[in-house]
């Protein structure tokens, strides 16, 4: 098993250099370990009620991790809505279920996953919906002899279910889930949340606060420069980008701060280079501090 023990960074999906090289998705972690990275989220975002890798594929993929240090974690289909309609909810249930099912084979640490939108429905009412619906899932899971950790995640519009707020909540309700903080989203939502070191730090006490300081600890995070309108989200852009935010180094000085060790997966345009971005930052700042 690969040891959670220090910060990690690595990208979300498979980088282009990677995909040019039309090697398979088991080759990965050495071509990431190569590179002297260390995470690797894999995207299931497509997939329906069934998982569309073979379990062969899924356990080398798992193997190999262990082999290169590279700890994984899955990202779950875009097709979930745990607050909408009882058969959209219903639909979403199998679909987590077939993406927690690879993510077993894997031995990977999180599932991540989008949690719906509010629709029709106020935020309590989704909220409440939302947290049926996830029991369900975990109840079967168990059912199942699965044992992965659920990562609902912040969103990054104002119509999606997934503030910290929820996120914390729906994390505080079941015993099996730990949020994922997408810095970008929570940036997008807030129009430019985060400004100072103390703007990310008011997020990271929010947390420990509430969820422990084991959850703080071991923080699974995603990171990318983000360009936004007053509807929220609007795409993806690169650490060198200056004109957009938020600034990864504010981040790495609270993190630093806090003495944490969070997984930082990369979301931007060009995954793992920025992921080798981010990894430098951080370790320029355990230097500065002298750890």
């Amino acid at each position: 098993m690969v040891k959670w023990d220090k910060p990690r960074f690595g990208p979300a999906g498979m980088p282009a250099g990677f995909r040019q090289l039309k090697r398979k998705v088991f080759d990965m972690p050495q071509y990431l370990s190569d590179e002297g990275l260390n995470a690797f989220e894999y995207q299931a975002v497509r997939w329906g009620a069934k998982p569309q890798i073979s379990r062969e594929e899924a356990e080398k993929l798992g193997v190999n991790a262990e082999k290169f240090d590279v700890l994984l974690s899955v990202h779950g289909s875009y097709f979930i809505n745990f607050c909408g309609k009882e058969e959209t909810i219903e639909a979403s249930k199998r679909r987590l279920v077939a993406c927690a099912t690879a993510a077993s084979w894997m031995k990977a640490h999180t599932l991540v996953f989008h949690p719906g939108f509010y629709g029709k429905h106020s935020p309590k009412e989704a909220f409440e919906k939302c947290v049926k619906a996830l029991k369900q899932v975990i109840e079967e899971l168990q059912g199942l002899g699965i044992k992965i950790k659920l990562g609902p995640e912040t969103m990054g519009k104002p119509s999606q279910f997934g503030s910290l707020e929820e996120v914390l909540g729906v994390c505080e309700r079941l015993e099996n889930a730990i949020p994922v903080i997408d810095w970008a989203h929570l940036h997008a939502r807030g129009c430019g949340r985060f400004k100072t070191k103390e703007d990310f730090m008011k997020v990271l006490d929010e947390i420990g606060k509430r969820l422990g300081e084991n959850v703080l600890k071991r923080l699974h995070c995603h990171f990318t420069k983000v360009e936004y309108t007053d509807k929220g989200e609007k795409c993806h852009h690169t650490m060198d980008e200056a004109a957009f935010g938020p600034n990864f180094r504010l981040l790495a000085k609270a993190f630093v701060e806090y003495d944490l060790n969070p997984v930082i997966i990369s979301e931007s345009p060009i995954l793992d280079v920025d992921a080798i971005k981010m990894r430098d930052i951080l370790l320029r700042e355990l230097e500065t501090k002298g750890v």
